[in-house]
């Protein structure tokens, strides 16, 4: 588990009170649940027992936060319903055919969404009969022919979706509807010498993705879609590479900062995200979060043992990011000679911490082997082994026994504690350096050590 995956930051707020009254023909449930969406998950907000009219009965003394519901079965089925300013509600449906079914009381927009469902369950179906005829299809002309079969119905729900915006734009479903849309990117402009710019709808779409979301509006959060679109942003639409992570990062959470919990749950999301990344070097993006909205106290809903905790993961990240020069190290070599990092002058430096009774260890040591000897000449590179394990004599073995012509020191004796230094908290860990201990690359093995050399030296 992670620092932030360890905090609640989900809450509920309002004033007055809720009361949904469920009625499932056909049911042989006693029980039924109330859940909310909050970010990609589902929380449990209330139970109700069957009752000697058969209905179940939610009801709270706070009005319910909006957003979208889930009114869950004991055998896992469930519908949705939307929850915003109407909260005396009643839904009547049958077990086989909950949404088809559906008959709603005291919510004129639960009654339109309904509209919509049936309409698009309908719809769906109609498109799967022809679907299923595509394995029929004895060629290219008559698969292209069903496709054109299938060109109408969603025209259809296209148009219907189209006029439910128009007839009811003040309801909340219409906002998780537009919310839910993609951001129309008009045709490249033509560059001077006569050719369509092609980065043009790129840059488009990134600047303008969240056009059709309302960062003021934090019922988003209590649906599937403001996490699926934050998530889709920095997934898929941002380049990866840190720096621009960062940047566009900032730009988002500029956006959202006069909404307290919107602020809250895209600050949480983007550190959660990139402290547990396992993509090289972009730990960074979760030391300049941590450094910049948890440090300095922006991150109000912290409690002072998780920021304490961040702080010092944060503080331990920074001197081992890429770019960053290696912190010094010195270590006692099998006589007891200390050999300092620093002096080594090779062009690169890979640094190895290892221990001689790992099962990985014994499996990716001789890879490392292997490769040193028929490349270190070739790009003037030394390894440095620390050998974490306590045991003196098993480590001299094993460097005999396996022929570890490097440098070989142990950890048992060191000017640093490498552990929290280097973030050593499993074994083997290779980092890369340059002739000026600056770090390159980082939880590297062997083969991928192989393909980045070989991709920084091409040519040379």
């Amino acid at each position: 588990m992670t620092l932030l995956s360890a905090v609640s930051i989900h809450g509920f707020s309002g004033k007055g009170g809720y009361s949904i009254k469920v009625k499932i023909n056909g049911t042989k449930d006693t029980v039924c649940y109330l859940a909310n969406y909050y970010g990609d998950k589902q929380y449990l907000k209330d139970t109700a027992f069957i009752n000697k009219k058969g209905l179940f009965l939610f009801t709270g003394d706070k009005e319910l936060q909006g957003g979208i519901y889930l009114i869950v079965t004991q055998d896992k089925n469930y519908f949705e319903i939307i929850i915003d300013k109407e909260q005396n509600l009643s839904f009547e449906t049958n077990a086989g055919s909950l949404v088809e079914s559906m008959k709603v009381e005291g919510s004129s927009e639960n009654t339109a969404f309904y509209d919509y469902l049936k309409m698009l369950a309908k719809k769906q179906k109609e498109i799967k009969v022809i679907q299923d005829s595509f394995k029929l299809a004895k060629n290219h002309q008559d698969t292209v022919r069903l496709q054109g079969r299938i060109s109408p119905y969603s025209k259809e729900i296209f148009n219907y979706k189209t006029e439910f915006l128009k007839k009811y734009p003040d309801y909340f479903i219409s906002k998780v509807f537009i919310a839910s849309k993609d951001v129309d990117v008009p045709d490249a402009p033509l560059l001077p010498d006569g050719k369509k710019d092609d980065k043009f709808q790129y840059f488009y779409f990134k600047n303008h993705y969240w056009d059709n979301v309302d960062l003021h509006d934090d019922r988003l959060l209590f649906t599937p879609v403001f996490h699926n679109k934050l998530k889709q942003f920095f997934d898929d639409v941002v380049i990866q590479i840190p720096d621009t992570i960062i940047k566009e990062a900032d730009k988002l959470i500029d956006k959202v900062k006069d909404n307290k919990e919107l602020f809250k749950y895209v600050v949480w999301y983007i550190t959660n995200t990139y402290e547990r990344s396992n993509y090289m070097g972009f730990d960074a993006v979760f030391v300049y979060m941590a450094e910049n909205y948890y440090m300095n106290n922006k991150a109000y809903w912290i409690t002072p043992s998780v920021l304490e905790n961040i702080t010092k993961r944060a503080n331990r990240l920074k001197n081992i990011l890429i770019g960053v020069r290696a912190p010094s190290l010195a270590n006692p070599d099998s006589n007891e000679r200390w050999v300092f990092m620093d002096t080594m002058s090779c062009r690169y430096t890979i640094l190895l911490f290892w221990d001689s009774d790992c099962g990985h260890c014994k499996i990716e040591i001789p890879k490392l082997k292997k490769y040193y000897d028929e490349n270190k000449l070739k790009y003037n590179f030394e390894v440095y082994s620390v050998c974490t394990d306590a045991d003196l004599g098993r480590w001299k073995k094993y460097i005999r026994e396996n022929n570890l012509n490097w440098i070989n020191v142990t950890g048992t004796k060191s000017n640093v504690d490498y552990h929290d230094v280097y973030d050593i908290y499993s074994t083997p860990v290779i980092y890369l350096l340059d002739r000026n201990k600056k770090i390159l690359a980082k939880r590297l093995d062997t083969e991928s050590l192989k393909k980045y050399l070989e991709q920084v030296n091409k040519g040379k």
